[in-house]
């Protein structure tokens, strides 16, 4: 069944890139007339199928296609959208400058943002003094920049890590996604609906992790931490924390358009963006399902730790709380729901001078990493892209006899985010007369 899936899929992507090829020849040969264009459309099919068709038949598993063959691809849907500016009365230099722009910021990283618009520039101003067409101009923008992009830009910032695998096979990705488009601060209750379980909401003297002694490793000795720290990491719900947001300049507009398209509708992932909304107060709680057995049949485990504007318990974020061991060393496994998806961060820990703990991605340690997995209803089965474009630091320490943490954030290379903590012992509370 595996096989004849597999084929299916070959033939459908194939039977899509002669499509996408015979209207990409067409619209570049348009102005020579309906012979020409009806040649450029057959050639155009039949090229850009060819190229789909040998690159799938080099594709390993859990690969994506060759470059080369997606470079092509880019460009054929390129020139459709050429022609069509073109006829809005878009000149060559607003044609190449718009394309070089768009597929910049495809390319996400600050420097093919950059870059973009001066590839479309040039190929646009060059092309436009002889007479092309915006289908061409376009399809040379965007082939000129994937090429250029290449060539510079080495370190992939995603990759495919697996197609249709178990969670088994995986044991690094939180595997829980969210059955509904909204995940929101009731997220693990209805997880305890579906799973079955015994759900505590705002579970008391409960931490995000059982016992940090599981983060054993080469990099880690849980006996040097700190007793607040440990505390902390064990009980986190006898603390309270304060946060600061310090964000780069360079990254404002895109979060904040982020954070209005996709952080607010998800309700997962919308973090304040300054001190004054930070003011607001932050509820945090973690809600826990225990007790039954879950789908892989082993005991049920899942504390997650739950962020909320106090005001109106807005969520900032919903956080699945997990450690597991691979070899000799343990790591924590943060899993972020996302509509029938899942973004894990793993962690790996490693010893802080004075008793403090850093968990971080930022190493070479086996596994360590951010993931962005699909989970098929149906079958369970994730495919999964590793992010090595993204990365995070949290320290946590004493310093002065208080609790503080630094929660930091890299994109591409830049850091984009410090979330400074101050960590305070809760007010016990007070017995009724």
């Amino acid at each position: 069944m595996a096989g004849q899936q597999g084929a299916a899929d070959r033939r459908s992507g194939v039977a899509f890139s002669a499509v996408l090829g015979g209207l990409a020849g067409l619209t570049l040969a348009a102005r020579g007339g309906k012979r020409w264009a009806i040649t450029g459309g057959a050639l155009g099919a039949v090229g850009l199928a060819a190229v789909d068709a040998v690159a799938r038949s080099r594709q390993r598993p859990n690969e994506i296609p060759a470059l080369w063959s997606r470079i092509a691809a880019s460009a054929a849907i390129a020139a459709p959208a050429g022609w069509l500016a073109e006829r809005a009365g878009a000149g060559p230099l607003a044609v190449g400058t718009a394309s070089g722009a768009v597929a910049g910021t495809l390319g996400l990283r600050p420097q093919k943002v950059a870059l973009g618009p001066v590839v479309g520039t040039a190929v646009g101003a060059t092309l436009g003094r002889r007479g092309a067409s915006g289908a061409v101009v376009a399809a040379t923008t965007v082939l000129m920049f994937r090429v250029l992009s290449a060539v510079l830009f080495r370190d992939a910032q995603v990759n495919l890590l697996a197609e249709r695998a178990s969670a088994a096979d995986l044991p690094f990705v939180v595997p829980l996604e969210s059955r509904t488009r909204y995940v929101g601060t009731g997220y693990v209750r209805d997880l305890a609906a579906t799973l079955g379980g015994s759900y505590t909401p705002s579970a008391p003297d409960v931490g995000i992790v059982a016992s940090i002694d599981a983060l054993a490793g080469p990099e880690f000795d849980p006996s040097r931490v700190d007793p607040l720290v440990r505390e902390f990491y064990e009980h986190t719900t006898r603390f309270t924390l304060d946060i600061v947001p310090r964000w780069r300049q360079w990254v404002r507009p895109g979060y904040l358009l982020y954070r209005s398209v996709l952080a607010k509708p998800l309700g997962q992932a919308s973090i304040p963006m300054n001190q004054r909304e930070a003011l607001r107060g932050v509820r945090s709680r973690i809600d826990t399902i225990t007790s039954a057995a879950g789908e892989d049949g082993q005991p049920l485990d899942i504390r997650g730790w739950i962020r909320s504007f106090a005001d109106n318990d807005e969520p900032i974020y919903v956080g699945i709380y997990t450690t597991y061991r691979s070899g000799d060393r343990g790591y924590v496994s943060v899993g972020f729901p996302l509509p029938q998806a899942s973004f894990t961060a793993t962690l790996a820990p490693r010893e802080r001078p004075g008793g403090g703990l850093v968990l971080t991605s930022r190493t070479d340690v086996p596994q360590a990493g951010h993931y962005l997995s699909y989970i098929d209803p149906d079958s369970r089965d994730l495919t999964t892209l590793s992010v090595p474009g993204f990365s995070e630091e949290l320290d946590v320490y004493v310093s002065d006899g208080h609790l503080r943490a630094e929660h930091a954030f890299w994109v591409f290379g830049f850091p984009f985010l410090v979330l400074h903590y101050d960590i305070r012992r809760k007010a016990p509370a007070s017995d009724p007369d």
